[in-house]
């Protein structure tokens, strides 16, 4: 899939299928998100891939899916298959700890998108809970947590400025602002 391409499609999805993500795959996603820039080069970020069954339904139980009216989260059975724990290492000084996190989440979540696999960012998660099931060292803390799977739902956009997001027969339809209404040429 080319690059425009992933961007076009990437949507996050709720709902996974039951079937497991490689290792490999996961272990590829973390070297997209290591080779993404880092201010200074300082490169604050550690990730914990997390795809052991028992610790799946557990981390599940961490997390809050159901924020938005319009999309109920996955059922059991419906689960992610995989996450990727993002998190800051408090040892390296970093001011732009959200640029570089935004830049490798972003390389993650589109490379995701092109071998096929669906996700969803949660930010709504339980971070103590998830601390002690993950046993994350003080010295460190979450920034966001992104679920992963091969989709069992399917996700498109539409050109509205009415911002929202609506589900029909489990499609996802997202509203994102027309071009023409946020492109400004040379001056404002």
């Amino acid at each position: 899939m080319e690059t425009f391409e992933a961007i076009k499609n990437r949507r996050s999805i709720r709902k996974f299928l039951n079937k497991r993500v490689s290792a490999d795959l996961l272990e590829e996603l973390i070297e997209a998100a290591r080779l993404a820039p880092s201010a200074m080069n300082l490169q604050p970020l550690e990730y914990i891939i997390v795809n052991r069954e028992d610790l799946l339904l557990k981390l599940f139980d961490c997390t809050e899916w159901k924020n938005y009216s319009f999309a109920s989260g996955p059922e059991r059975g419906e689960e992610p298959k995989a996450y990727i724990v993002i998190l800051s290492n408090t040892l390296i000084k970093s001011r732009n700890i959200e640029m570089d996190a935004g830049l490798a989440i972003e390389n993650i979540l589109l490379l995701a998108q092109s071998e096929g696999l669906a996700s969803c960012c949660l930010g709504s998660v339980s971070w103590g809970q998830i601390n002690r099931l993950l046993g994350i060292p003080n010295s460190h803390y979450g920034l966001l947590l992104i679920a992963l799977g091969y989709p069992k739902q399917s996700a498109s956009f539409v050109d509205s400025d009415d911002r929202k997001i609506r589900s029909v027969d489990e499609k996802i339809i997202v509203s994102k602002n027309p071009l023409e209404k946020i492109i400004h040429k040379n001056y404002f």
